[in-house]
């Protein structure tokens, strides 16, 4: 689910951080800053979602190019701690919401996570409140488990995708996900963290 990156990348300084005091060991403070402000809480497409820096592990130059307003472009050597959870790994989140194609599910800091209709336990339907119920009988006894919303469930990744940015989107579509994780609930010991 968490993993380290190596990523390098070719930083521009802005000149406000260059400040003497900066080269007294300072300077990988404003390198850092200027990387989160980059990474931080974006999706990058094939790593996954940025949670921290985790370190600098060297950088160097601060060469200074015709153009680029007395910037100076430092070439950061860098680890990351990303989120990408690998398919078929078992994850814990809550209900975030439910509509007629299936479960919206967040972990608190992604929300991306879709259930579908076809990957929950069966037989399933959508109730008269629009909530989603796992209904089924077992010697002639009727059982009747509701998936309520906040509650916590048990999902397995089924896929993670990375869309391509649209290049236009109408006023009443979605907010665009640059990274979308697909879940079932439809094996032992998924569903509701309660149920189990």
């Amino acid at each position: 689910m968490f993993y380290l990156s190596q990523v390098e990348q070719n930083l521009k300084m802005p000149p406000h951080l260059l400040k003497p005091s900066l080269l007294d060991g300072e300077l990988e403070k404003g390198i850092r800053g200027e990387l989160e402000k980059r990474f931080l809480d974006k999706v990058i497409t094939n790593l996954g979602l940025c949670i921290s820096v985790y370190d600098i592990q060297s950088f160097e130059g601060g060469f200074i190019f015709p153009g680029d307003d007395g910037c100076a472009t430092y070439k950061v050597r860098c680890r990351l701690v990303m989120f990408q959870p690998f398919v078929g790994e078992v994850i814990v989140g809550k209900i975030e919401s439910c509509d007629e194609f299936g479960l919206q599910v967040s972990l608190g800091f992604f929300s991306d996570i879709r259930i579908p209709e076809r990957f929950m336990v069966q037989p399933c339907h959508r109730g008269e409140d629009g909530i989603w119920v796992w209904q089924f009988k077992v010697d002639n006894e009727e059982f009747q488990y509701s998936l309520d919303i906040d509650e916590e469930i048990r999902f397995r990744v089924a896929s993670v995708k990375y869309p391509p940015t649209p290049v236009e989107q109408s006023e009443n579509s979605k907010p665009f996900s640059p990274m979308e994780i697909t879940g079932y609930i439809n094996g032992d010991g998924l569903g509701l963290v309660s149920w189990w």
